[in-house]
């Protein structure tokens, strides 16, 4: 398996492509103007605690105030409180917390207006970036990523990622961490730990004590609201969470951001240092790893699947619904219940890229091809967690029900990434298409179908626009050409000057449209 990082950078956003096996699986998009990213610390006061919420309104500098549930304000707040009014008045000068005596916990079962009061300095922590009307969603126990660990201020407890598998590492890792991690932190063992020597996580336990040390001393000049740790920027935040031995190539069209990532990965792998690349050709980086292409065609309200399946995504207010259809499909499969199993493997296999690609989150519906087997529906299952099983949002799958339905939940932090693929027809009547370089590939699905079935004896011949038929037959090798070689069948390109742009069919050589 094959991994590549494939970065745009532009005068206002960079973008991040993640391909496996040359398929594009997460698209991302840091843009300059995104003061609330996931993982920031601010230093911010109360508005208001609403005790019918039980919650508090937090002004952090967005539009809107912040939104802080009881729940998310973490059991050592008190200690936190204390913590930040001492750094504040700069009567605390050791930020180390080995010396710093806890309070006792908030009863988790409490009310806001116990805890908390108006015009409190805080520090908070963006667990939710602003989406649609919504401000940021924040917390008070706060926590800092690095590679491996993530540290936890003001607490004592060590854990380990429930993905480690096997119960001995999970005990060797635990005894490792507990050994090194400084007095007053707690810490969470991540699943790219599993099988690391002591000294690589001492070194990231180190730098995200450092960090801490270095936002604390920024606390008693710091205004209201004031940004006081910056989550790292987003090529290296993806790099630092997907990142691992199956990475073959990172490459960067921006000299600036190469350096900054090989400086980075020579920190987290030196001996991957080799596999970043400076991308110099004339060309944009996108098309030359054809990932317009991929956008084009895989985000919509229609993704097409092999063989004519496709799956239509539609949004609402309250969830996001997918129904799998088969197409035109045609297969050896014996029976309909052998070609429902095969398209909703397929279509399982194309839903946990597009969960990951377009990031939807909350609640995703989705209507499988009707099943009457069990254990149809447990391989059905079965394949839709393995293959979700590398998403790094956290989800839960339920498994079918009798009526083909699945139920998925998956956490949302971020807005859901949405690419307009429809464009101004060509043909000029004023109205959308979907995006005219998805036509060849339609023409392919077609092909395809006919070529399987009982009249092509008399030969195929494809009317379509002179400027697709040109597209089509010119250049070695060509479009045509590679239909021959994989179908062992020639078809005859015919151009048609009253056929508009996306205006094609199929005949046979008598004229008889081919269906």
């Amino acid at each position: 398996m094959n991994r590549e990082l494939i970065v745009r950078s532009s005068s206002d956003a960079v973008d991040f492509a993640l391909l496996k096996d040359g398929k594009l699986i997460e698209l991302h998009k840091e843009e300059d103007n995104n003061s609330f990213s996931v993982g920031d610390i601010f230093l911010a006061k109360i508005r208001k605690p609403v005790t019918g919420l039980n919650a508090a309104f937090v002004n952090v500098g967005y539009e809107k105030d912040a939104f802080l549930h009881y729940h998310d304000l973490g059991p050592q707040l008190s200690t936190l409180l204390k913590f930040v009014k001492l750094a504040r008045t700069g009567k605390l000068k050791d930020f180390s917390l080995k010396n710093f005596p806890f309070e006792k916990d908030i009863d988790k079962n409490g009310g806001i207006n116990e805890v908390v009061k108006a015009n409190q300095s805080i520090l908070v922590q963006i667990v939710k970036e602003p989406i649609s009307t919504k401000g940021p969603r924040i917390s008070s126990e706060l926590s800092i990523a690095g590679r491996y660990l993530v540290m936890v201020p003001f607490s004592d407890r060590v854990s380990v990622s429930q993905k480690i598998e096997s119960r001995q590492e999970k005990d060797r890792l635990k005894r490792l961490v507990t050994s090194i991690k400084p007095k007053g932190f707690g810490v969470i063992i991540r699943t790219v730990a599993e099988g690391k020597k002591v000294a690589e996580l001492d070194r990231d336990l180190q730098n995200l004590h450092h960090k801490w040390i270095a936002m604390c001393k920024t606390l008693r000049r710091a205004g209201h609201p004031s940004k006081v740790l910056v989550e790292m920027n987003r090529a290296s935040s993806i790099l630092r969470d997907v990142f691992n031995d199956s990475f073959t190539g990172i490459h960067v069209d921006d000299e600036s951001l190469y350096e900054n990532i090989k400086d980075y990965l020579h920190e987290i792998a030196p001996e991957k240092e080799s596999i970043v690349k400076q991308y110099k050709g004339t060309s944009p980086i996108f098309e030359k790893f054809g990932i317009e292409r991929q956008i084009k065609t895989s985000f919509g309200k229609t993704a097409s699947m092999s063989r004519g399946a496709y799956l239509v995504i539609e949004h609402t207010e309250a969830l996001h619904v997918i129904d799998v259809n088969s197409g035109n499909r045609s297969n050896k499969a014996k029976n309909q219940e052998d070609t429902a199993l095969e398209v909703n493997l397929l279509a399982a296999t194309e839903i946990a890229r597009q969960l990951r690609l377009r990031d939807m989150g909350g609640i995703i519906v989705v209507d499988f091809i009707d099943m009457t087997r069990g254990e149809h529906r447990r391989k059905l299952f079965d394949h839709l967690r393995e293959e979700m099983k590398d998403d790094r949002a956290k989800h839960k799958i339920l498994p079918p029900s009798k009526f083909g339905l699945v139920q998925i939940t998956r956490q949302r932090v971020r807005p859901e990434m949405n690419i307009k693929t429809s464009e101004e027809n060509p043909n000029g009547n004023g109205k959308e298409v979907e995006a005219p370089i998805v036509l060849i590939d339609k023409i392919n699905v077609e092909l395809e179908r006919i070529l399987k079935g009982k009249h092509t004896n008399n030969g195929i011949v494809l009317n379509l626009h002179p400027f697709i038929a040109a597209y089509l037959s010119k250049g070695f090798p060509s479009i045509r050409t590679k239909w021959f070689l994989e179908h062992k069948k020639w078809v005859k390109i015919q151009p048609r000057d009253a056929y508009t742009y996306l205006e094609y069919r199929f005949k046979d050589k008598d004229g008889k449209v081919l269906k």
